[in-house]
Protein backbone atom coordinates (compact mmCIF):
# COMPACT_ATOMS: atom_id res chain seq x y z
CA UNK A 1 0.00 0.00 0.00
CA UNK A 2 1.74 3.25 -1.06
CA UNK A 3 0.87 6.79 1.13
CA UNK A 4 1.14 9.87 -0.96
CA UNK A 5 1.26 13.17 0.49
CA UNK A 6 1.29 16.41 -1.12
CA UNK A 7 2.64 19.66 -0.16
CA UNK A 8 3.84 23.25 -1.65
CA UNK A 9 0.50 24.55 -2.86
CA UNK A 10 -0.46 28.00 -1.57
CA UNK A 11 -1.30 31.65 -2.92
CA UNK A 12 1.21 32.89 -6.08
CA UNK A 13 0.15 36.10 -8.21
CA UNK A 14 -0.42 35.25 -12.18
CA UNK A 15 3.18 34.50 -13.86
CA UNK A 16 4.74 33.19 -10.71
CA UNK A 17 6.06 30.03 -10.09
CA UNK A 18 5.68 27.48 -7.44
CA UNK A 19 6.80 23.70 -6.72
CA UNK A 20 4.43 20.87 -5.86
CA UNK A 21 6.03 17.66 -4.12
CA UNK A 22 4.73 14.52 -3.29
CA UNK A 23 6.12 12.24 -0.96
CA UNK A 24 6.12 8.78 -1.34
CA UNK A 25 5.78 5.96 1.35
CA UNK A 26 4.72 2.16 1.88
CA UNK A 27 6.36 1.07 -1.63
CA UNK A 28 9.48 0.51 -3.93
CA UNK A 29 8.95 4.14 -5.12
CA UNK A 30 11.07 3.45 -8.56
CA UNK A 31 8.54 0.39 -9.27
CA UNK A 32 5.79 3.49 -9.55
CA UNK A 33 4.25 5.49 -12.34
CA UNK A 34 3.53 9.34 -11.09
CA UNK A 35 1.35 11.79 -11.97
CA UNK A 36 -0.02 14.49 -11.05
CA UNK A 37 -3.95 15.55 -11.63
CA UNK A 38 -6.00 18.94 -10.70
CA UNK A 39 -9.40 19.32 -10.31
CA UNK A 40 -11.73 22.48 -9.78
CA UNK A 41 -14.59 22.13 -7.31
CA UNK A 42 -17.54 21.04 -9.51
CA UNK A 43 -15.19 20.08 -12.58
CA UNK A 44 -13.56 17.01 -13.37
CA UNK A 45 -10.45 15.58 -12.52
CA UNK A 46 -7.90 16.75 -15.47
CA UNK A 47 -4.69 15.47 -16.37
CA UNK A 48 -1.39 17.41 -15.79
CA UNK A 49 1.53 15.43 -16.42
CA UNK A 50 3.24 11.83 -15.79
CA UNK A 51 6.51 10.28 -15.23
CA UNK A 52 6.94 6.75 -16.30
CA UNK A 53 8.55 4.69 -13.27
CA UNK A 54 12.14 4.42 -15.31
CA UNK A 55 12.17 8.22 -15.44
CA UNK A 56 12.48 7.94 -19.19
CA UNK A 57 9.26 9.26 -20.29
CA UNK A 58 7.02 11.93 -19.34
CA UNK A 59 3.79 13.06 -20.97
CA UNK A 60 1.94 16.39 -20.35
CA UNK A 61 -1.38 17.86 -21.03
CA UNK A 62 -1.19 20.34 -23.69
CA UNK A 63 -2.55 23.35 -21.70
CA UNK A 64 0.82 23.01 -19.53
CA UNK A 65 3.24 22.33 -22.31
CA UNK A 66 6.42 24.62 -21.54
CA UNK A 67 5.27 25.60 -18.04
CA UNK A 68 5.39 22.92 -15.99
CA UNK A 69 7.89 20.27 -15.22
CA UNK A 70 7.33 16.73 -13.87
CA UNK A 71 10.33 14.88 -12.69
CA UNK A 72 11.31 12.34 -9.47
CA UNK A 73 14.38 11.74 -7.36
CA UNK A 74 13.85 8.17 -6.38
CA UNK A 75 16.84 8.61 -3.11
CA UNK A 76 14.08 10.70 -1.90
CA UNK A 77 11.04 8.83 -2.65
CA UNK A 78 9.68 12.05 -4.51
CA UNK A 79 7.99 13.11 -7.55
CA UNK A 80 7.93 17.10 -8.44
CA UNK A 81 5.60 19.36 -10.54
CA UNK A 82 7.83 22.62 -11.27
CA UNK A 83 4.95 25.35 -12.55
CA UNK A 84 6.27 28.68 -13.85
CA UNK A 85 3.89 31.37 -15.75
CA UNK A 86 1.19 30.57 -13.62
CA UNK A 87 -1.86 31.57 -14.94
CA UNK A 88 -5.51 31.83 -12.66
CA UNK A 89 -6.74 29.35 -14.79
CA UNK A 90 -4.57 27.05 -12.70
CA UNK A 91 -5.83 27.45 -9.86
CA UNK A 92 -6.86 24.02 -8.28
CA UNK A 93 -6.68 21.10 -5.79
CA UNK A 94 -3.33 19.85 -7.40
CA UNK A 95 -3.15 15.41 -6.58
CA UNK A 96 -0.11 13.20 -7.27
CA UNK A 97 -1.28 9.42 -8.05
CA UNK A 98 0.66 6.19 -8.68
CA UNK A 99 0.79 3.76 -10.68
CA UNK A 100 3.37 0.70 -10.43
CA UNK A 101 5.12 -0.45 -13.32
CA UNK A 102 2.60 1.77 -15.21
CA UNK A 103 2.79 3.76 -18.69
CA UNK A 104 3.01 7.22 -18.29
CA UNK A 105 -0.65 7.38 -18.80
CA UNK A 106 -3.06 10.70 -18.76
CA UNK A 107 -5.89 8.23 -17.74
CA UNK A 108 -7.17 8.53 -13.65
CA UNK A 109 -8.33 5.12 -13.71
CA UNK A 110 -4.61 3.79 -14.55
CA UNK A 111 -3.47 5.06 -10.99
CA UNK A 112 -4.13 2.88 -7.84
CA UNK A 113 -2.60 5.34 -4.86
CA UNK A 114 -3.58 9.38 -4.53
CA UNK A 115 -2.71 11.62 -1.98
CA UNK A 116 -5.27 14.12 -0.27
CA UNK A 117 -4.01 17.14 -2.99
CA UNK A 118 -2.61 20.62 -1.87
CA UNK A 119 -4.55 23.91 -2.98
CA UNK A 120 -3.17 25.89 -5.47
CA UNK A 121 -4.73 29.84 -5.81
CA UNK A 122 -3.00 31.82 -8.34
CA UNK A 123 -4.42 35.66 -8.28
CA UNK A 124 -4.53 38.09 -11.00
Amino acid sequence: QVQLVESGGGLVQAGGSLTLSCLASGGTFSSYTMGWFRQIPGKEREFVAAIRWSGGTTVYAEFVKGRFTISRDNAKNTVYLQMNSLKPDDTAVYSCAAAYFGDASSWYSKYAYWGQGTQVTVSS
